[in-house]
């Protein structure tokens, strides 16, 4: 063992005169452990809220989806949708039609965005229509229906629930593009019957979203054997944007691609934002154990005073007393480090195995806080601990290497 590590250790272990020097040591070893405990906390929540919010986007979406720029549809589609298909890293496609509608029921009526769909198509690149129950799902199936049956619809379960509507219940759906009539033009209308409701977990969607039959859309809106969209997941949810530039290239002039990252890029801006913040908040715990520190080295340093004039007298030199006073520091900081993620990996252990924090599931569309700790988090925090802590030792450390042994040791 290195002479310097060898006293700054003996400095730590010893008796003091002075026991308060001991308390403030303790006292800043608990500070250093409470913020690195508290930062892999809250960065394991914020993570998971990430990752939950993530997957749960992704399981609503298509990871890729192809329009046209001009807005006219998707005419001819069924053998673009066979040749894109073929694209690599392209594990499922889909066809849609989307369109903006007023769904009433009696007095109430919402506006919502109507997606005509083929179900089984649909399930492929989307999991949004998994909340919803088989039966209401076979109901969507393209069997022609009896002479008088209403054609079917889901919705999703805020609108459905605004509208007072329960499965088995009819809904009025009236289209903004009408008929062209003697008085002038008639808003198109048509009801149908709901079989089903969906939960995605975004208030967008289910208050706002439902599904038709893509036969049904297209009659709705008066555009026979017409898409809006083409529907895509890919193997590689991070190269969405690289990916879908290669299938606006496949299908030809006059596309364009969206993604999911591009969809909800703010929405993932909010929240690494709230995730830096939240670390430079809770880091503050760390740099007033820092301070603890460096309190706790300049009184060791004047209650050493005599015995560093003696060590320098015999021939130790400045910078081997700087470097014990360094190394004390970096053990106090080391002890605080270790202790607080031992302490955070296993809180955030614990509340993602008990999940003992409960949220309102009607707020937060999760009923339970998410914890998610990584092995980068825990080496940043590490590092960053270490580091405010070193520098909390420079200035007693500086102080007892300007130690002069024989005013020191004038009155000794």
């Amino acid at each position: 063992m290195r002479f310097e590590l060898f006293l700054a250790a003996r400095y730590l272990r010893a008796k003091r005169r002075q026991a308060v020097v001991g308390v403030v040591t303790g006292i800043s070893v608990a500070g250093v452990a409470a913020g690195v405990a508290a930062l892999i906390i809250a960065l394991a929540i914020t993570n998971g809220m990430r990752q939950d919010l993530q997957s749960r986007l992704l399981s609503t979406t298509a990871h890729v989806e192809l329009m046209r720029m001009n807005s006219d549809g998707i005419r001819d589609w069924r053998p673009l949708l066979a040749r894109l298909q073929q694209q690599p890293h392209v594990t499922a496609a889909a066809p849609g039609f989307y369109g903006q509608v007023l769904v009433s029921r009696g007095p109430r009526a919402g506006f919502a965005l109507l997606k005509g769909i083929l179900p089984a198509e649909e399930e492929r690149v989307s999991n949004l229509l998994s909340t919803v129950d088989a039966k209401s799902i076979a109901a969507m199936g393209p069997e022609e229906r009896a002479s008088g049956d209403l054609p079917p619809i889901l919705l999703g379960h805020d609108l459905a629930e605004q509208l007072g509507a329960l499965p088995g219940d009819t809904v009025m759906v009236t289209s903004p593009q009408g008929d062209l009539t003697p008085i002038g033009i008639v808003p198109r209308y048509q009801q149908y019957r709901l079989v089903g409701v969906f939960t995605s977990g975004f208030y967008q969607y289910d208050s706002a979203m439902g599904f038709l039959r893509l036969s049904d859309s297209q009659q709705l809106f008066s555009e026979p054997d017409l898409i809006t969209v083409l529907s895509f997941r890919i193997d590689n949810l991070y190269k969405a944007d690289r990916i879908g530039h290669e299938l606006e290239l496949a299908a030809g002039p006059g596309y364009q691609t969206t993604n999911w990252m591009e969809q909800n890029r703010e929405l993932f801006r909010a929240l690494k934002l709230e995730q830096i913040v939240t670390f430079i908040v809770i880091a503050l715990i760390v740099c007033v154990a820092a301070l603890n520190i460096l309190i706790a080295l300049t009184m060791m340093v004047m209650e050493k005073t005599r015995d560093i004039a003696v060590l320098m007298s015999f021939g130790v030199r400045p910078n081997q007393v700087r470097m014990v006073f360094l190394l004390q520091g970096l053990l106090i900081s080391l002890m605080g480090t270790v202790v607080g993620l031992a302490l955070g990996y296993l809180g955030a252990w614990a509340g993602g195995h008990y999940h003992f924090i409960h949220l309102s599931a009607e707020v937060y569309s999760i009923d339970t806080l998410p914890f998610r700790p990584r092995v980068l988090d825990g080496v940043l925090v590490a590092a960053v601990s270490l580091g405010v802590s070193l520098l909390a030792t420079l200035y007693p450390s500086g102080s007892a290497a300007k130690v002069l042994p024989a005013e020191a040791l004038r009155y000794e």
